[in-house]
C-alpha cells in the first residue's frame, strides 16, 4: 500500500514541516508487547494511526481439531497469559455444556476464588505498567507488591505464576491446598494496605492527571460501535457486567457492585481497574467465607466424546467478554473452536481516537486500553 504524504507545510512559526511515518513497536516497551502502530506524524501529533498485529502467533484455534479436548484446555491460558487462570474458563464452561456435566459446588466456589484473584492480579499488572511508562518506578513496585503476594497464593494452588492450567472439564485440577484458606484471608489484608498506598500515591498525582485526565474520551455510542467490553466499557458509562447481568458459576450468591465512571478518558480507564481491583477483594472474602465441602472434580473419562452439537459460552474475563463457540462432531476432537478476544476488538478503536493526540499522550491510551497480544494474535 503506498504512503499518501502531505507536502511541506507552514507551521504557526513559519517553519517547513511535513508529515512523517513512526512505526512504534514492535519491539517498544511501552507497546506491551508485540504490537505495532503505524503512525503518521505531524512534527509531535499523530495524523492517522493504524494496527499492525500478528507477530506473536496465529493458528491456535485451528490447532485445537488436531487436540482432544480435554489437550486444548491448557492453549487457552496462552491467549490472554496475564489472567492465564481465567482464560480457560469460558472454553470449559463450553465442553461441560456439551456433554451435560454438573461441576461440583465446592469446584465452583474455587474457580471463582482462583479467577478472582487472577483479576487483582491482571488489574495490578495493568496499572503497575501504566505509571511505568511514565517513569513513575516507585509507584510501580508499590502495585507490583500487591500483586506478588496475590501470585504467592496461585501458585500455591495451580502450581504456576503465568500460564495456570487450573481449570478442567468438570471442575479444577485438585483442590486448594491445607492451610491454604487462612493465609489468603491474611494476605488479602496486605493486598487492600498495597493498593491504598498506591491509589493515595498515584490517583491525585498532579503530573498523572495530567497525562491522563481529557485524553483520548470515548463515549458510551463510541464504545458499543467498536465492541469494547469489560472495564473499558464501564469507564465510558455502560455497567455490562457478565458476573451481574447473565451470571455463570456461582456469582449470584455475593454481594458485590459494579464500578462504573462516565468520562471514558484514560483517567477512567486506569481507575475503574482501581475500583474493581477492591470488588473483586470482597467477592474472594464471601467465597472464602461460603466454600463448602465435597469433591473438586466431576468424574470424567479420560477419552472424553461428548455428542455431536456446538455450544457458545462467555464469562467475564479480566479484560472484558471472553467467548467460545465449540463444535463436537462426535469424537474425541473437536470439530471447531472459536474464540472471541476481548482484546481484539478493544484496539478497534485506536486508530479512531488516536488522530490529535500527542506521541505521549498515545502512549497513554494504549495503555489504558490494556491489550494483551497473545489475546490478539491467537
Amino acid at each position: 500500500m503506498g504512503d499518501n504524504l502531505d507536502g511541506a507545510n507552514l507551521n504557526s512559526d513559519g517553519f517547513e514541516t511535513q508529515e512523517f511515518i513512526l512505526n512504534l513497536g514492535p519491539q517498544h516497551p511501552s507497546t506491551h508487547g508485540v504490537y505495532r502502530a503505524r503512525l503518521i506524524m505531524d512534527g509531535e501529533t499523530v495524523v492517522s494511526a493504524e494496527n499492525k498485529v500478528g507477530y506473536l502467533h496465529r493458528g491456535m484455534e485451528k490447532m485445537a481439531e488436531g487436540l482432544t479436548f480435554s489437550q486444548f484446555t491448557p492453549y487457552t491460558s496462552r491467549f490472554d497469559y496475564c489472567a492465564g487462570a481465567l482464560q480457560p474458563w469460558a472454553y470449559v464452561i463450553a465442553l461441560e455444556k456439551l456433554g451435560g456435566i454438573v461441576v461440583p459446588e465446592r469446584a465452583e466456589y474455587i474457580r471463582v476464588i482462583t479467577g478472582e484473584l487472577n483479576r487483582i492480579s491482571s488489574h495490578l499488572l495493568m496499572v503497575a505498567s501504566m505509571v511505568l511508562d511514565f517513569s513513575a518506578i516507585t509507584a510501580w513496585t508499590y502495585a507490583f507488591n500487591a500483586r506478588e503476594g496475590v501470585l504467592d497464593l496461585l501458585e500455591a494452588v495451580t502450581g504456576s505464576r503465568l500460564l495456570m492450567h487450573y481449570m478442567v472439564n468438570g471442575g479444577v485440577w485438585a483442590d486448594l491446598p491445607e492451610g491454604w484458606v487462612p493465609k489468603a484471608e491474611a494476605e488479602l489484608d496486605r493486598i487492600i494496605a498495597r493498593l491504598d498506598d498506591f491509589d493515595m500515591l498515584v490517583s491525585g498525582n498532579e503530573i498523572f492527571l495530567g497525562r491522563t485526565k481529557g485524553i483520548a474520551p470515548i463515549n458510551s455510542e463510541e464504545a458499543i460501535e467498536f465492541g469494547l467490553t469489560g472495564a473499558n466499557l464501564r469507564a465510558s458509562g455502560r455497567g455490562l457486567d457478565l458476573r451481574r447481568d447473565s451470571p455463570y458459576s456461582v456469582y449470584d450468591r455475593f454481594d458485590f457492585e459494579v464500578p462504573v465512571l462516565h468520562n471514558g478518558d484514560c483517567w477512567d480507564r486506569y481507575y475503574i481497574r482501581i475500583m474493581e481491583t477492591r470488588e473483586s477483594i470482597k467477592i474472594v472474602r464471601q467465597a472464602l467465607k461460603q466454600l463448602p465441602g465435597g469433591d473438586w472434580r466431576a468424574k470424567v473419562a479420560k477419552v472424553w466424546k461428548p455428542a455431536a452439537g456446538e455450544a457458545y459460552t462467555m464469562i467475564e474475563a479480566a479484560r472484558g467478554v471472553q467467548a467460545y463457540h465449540v463444535v463436537s462432531d462426535g469424537t474425541a476432537k473437536p470439530y471447531r473452536v472459536h474464540m472471541r478476544s476481548p482484546s481484539f476488538c478493544n484496539i478497534g478503536v485506536i486508530p479512531e481516537k488516536a488522530p490529535g493526540l500527542t506521541l505521549q499522550d498515545f502512549i497513554s491510551f494504549i495503555a489504558s486500553l490494556d491489550f494483551v497480544l497473545g489475546d490478539i494474535d491467537r
